[in-house]
């Protein structure tokens, strides 16, 4: 039987909607931390594209859900459209070709093009051409060419857990479901660069999302200091600096020669002073009735900080919920701690999975729900910045951010977002594996039992996504992914926490937080006259 129109409008018309939204949104963010005298069109339009898709990604995910969903009604048994498996087939194979699509752009993305933009515009001088930028990001870029390659032959060759005979086997029964589909080494290779890249990206959460999470909502209801007493603050530490200086020249009054030290001091003081003279200067221009006005807007910063602790409050709980779950009930580190059937209540994954009787809303609370997660991670970048061990590359601050920094923070974003998968996958494990999917476990007479669907039951009872189906069956075979996320999440909670402490110890940031600095008070200035 024919897929009918309406369940391929419902499941792909809400994806292009939110596609438009996502390029609307990666435009603007983009636009609005890169630096307008260095900026080029070649690196805005590859960070546009890269933070795009790897929103995308994520985006496919409640689609996936939706399509499985849809196929069964309420009483357990099949829609009469999705009653042959040839059907259900070509409609898990188009979910799993946008999968692969998506992540093999993603490899292009994070190994070819980003690396190649990067060196084209470190290439950037006065006298040289196009083809000579070309050739120089291009030499650079071999590097990451041959890594990816590497890693390539290493998914299509590393040995593998074999998937078991059926007869006899209590591993095939417990994995039975997972594999009706055969994979091939195309897909190995894949899925081992994506899984060694969403590795890094749980690592990244650690860093970035478990801070955002806590100091997002803590600025929110903390704000920034009052304007009038950081200028009188900046006044009285001018003062002082300039009392300094004045004590060290008066030590040479006499016309004696000033040592080296004490002239590398004044030099150290001098750019203080200049510094804190421009700090009062953008603290005066943000001293206007317009800036007092925003006052009003004080008590819906509080109150939307309040809804995101309590968001990050739930968050954590149904981690922490699925994990102790897994340690009861899972099938072990040598299965990837794969979680046959959900026992323990989990909070955001039965909102989810209830919210599927009301069309499109469990869309959006994904959405939602994964909107926050990214701007956790946005925030989390931007008040820790970009670094290399213990050397600081690049800040992240509205209109001062240079092109390779841009670049950088995409490609944190993309591991990230990866990272962010995985912890949806066990944020959701009931929604995000098969949706609202029923069976029927036995009818006897006129009374039917109904329970939900678990990898228990084969693809003839319940339609897995294909996003469970990839990851399940890659953590048996390579177990060591699935035990390295089970063990990442617990390290996410603990780091929240620490993120939680460590954001109320801060002192309230800046009214001016960002727009000056000591190695760039000339920009600095310029966006003041400018704006």
């Amino acid at each position: 039987m024919a897929i009918p129109g309406s369940v391929l409008a419902a499941g792909w018309i809400p994806f292009v909607v939110v596609i438009v939204l996502i390029l609307i949104f990666s435009s603007i963010y983009i636009k609005y931390f890169m630096t307008r005298r260095e900026s080029e069109w070649s690196t805005t339009l590859t960070a546009i594209s890269a933070l795009s898709i790897t929103l995308m990604t994520t985006a496919l995910i409640p689609v996936d859900v939706f399509l499985v969903s849809f196929m069964k009604n309420s009483d357990g048994t099949f829609k009469d459209w999705a009653m042959d498996n040839a059907t259900r087939s070509s409609i898990e194979q188009s979910v799993l070709v946008g999968y692969y699509t998506m992540y093999g752009l993603i490899t292009f993305l994070m190994f070819l093009l980003l690396p190649f933009m990067y060196f084209f515009y470190e290439e950037r001088e006065e006298d040289a051409t196009c083809s000579q930028r070309c050739c120089g990001a291009l030499k650079y870029s071999i590097v990451t060419l041959i890594l990816v390659s590497v890693l390539l032959l290493i998914g299509a060759l590393v040995h593998t857990k074999k998937v078991p005979e059926k007869s006899n086997s209590t591993e095939w029964e417990k994995l039975e479901a997972l594999f009706d589909m055969e994979s091939n080494w195309v897909e190995n290779s894949l899925s081992f660069i994506i899984s060694i890249l969403s590795l890094v990206g749980m690592l990244s959460l650690l860093t970035y999302t478990a801070y955002g999470m806590a100091s997002l909502p803590i600025d929110l209801i903390r704000g920034s200091r009052n304007v009038k007493k950081e200028r009188l603050e900046v006044q009285n530490r001018k003062s002082e600096t300039r009392d300094k200086i004045a004590s060290i020249r008066h030590k040479y009054s006499g016309r004696r020669n000033m040592s080296n030290r004490d002239a590398a001091r004044i030099s150290d003081l001098e750019e203080s002073e200049a510094l804190m003279e421009r700090q009062e200067r953008h603290l005066v221009a943000r001293d206007t009735c317009c800036q007092k006005c925003l006052i009003i807007f004080r008590p819906f910063a509080i109150v939307f900080g309040i809804l995101l602790i309590l968001l990050a409050i739930l968050v954590f709980l149904s981690l922490l919920l699925t994990n102790i779950d897994k340690t009861m009930h899972s099938l072990g580190p040598k299965l990837g701690y794969a979680l046959p059937k959900p026992t323990l209540p989990n909070p955001v994954d039965i909102v989810l999975v209830f919210s599927q009787q009301v069309f499109p809303l469990d869309y959006i609370l994904f959405a939602a729900l994964v909107v926050y997660l990214v701007l956790s991670s946005m925030a989390g970048i931007r008040k820790i910045g970009i670094w290399f061990f213990c050397l600081r590359m690049y800040k992240i601050r509205p209109h001062r951010t240079r092109p390779q920094g841009i670049l950088m923070m995409c490609m944190i974003l993309m591991f990230i977002q990866l990272g962010i998968n995985i912890i949806l996958y066990e944020l959701t494990p009931q929604y995000s594996s098969y949706g609202s999917q029923h069976f029927i476990e036995h009818q006897t007479g006129n009374t039917t039992s109904v329970e939900k669907c678990s990898t228990k039951q084969g693809e003839d009872e319940c339609m897995i996504t294909r996003m469970s189906l990839l990851l399940t069956r890659f953590f048996y075979k390579m177990w060591f992914f699935g035990a390295a996320y089970y063990w990442c999440t617990w390290a996410f909670l603990l780091f929240i926490l620490i993120g939680f402490l460590v954001a109320i110890c801060k002192r309230a940031d800046s009214s001016i937080d960002g727009e000056v600095d000591i190695d760039d008070i000339v920009d600095s200035d310029e966006e003041l006259i400018s704006g």
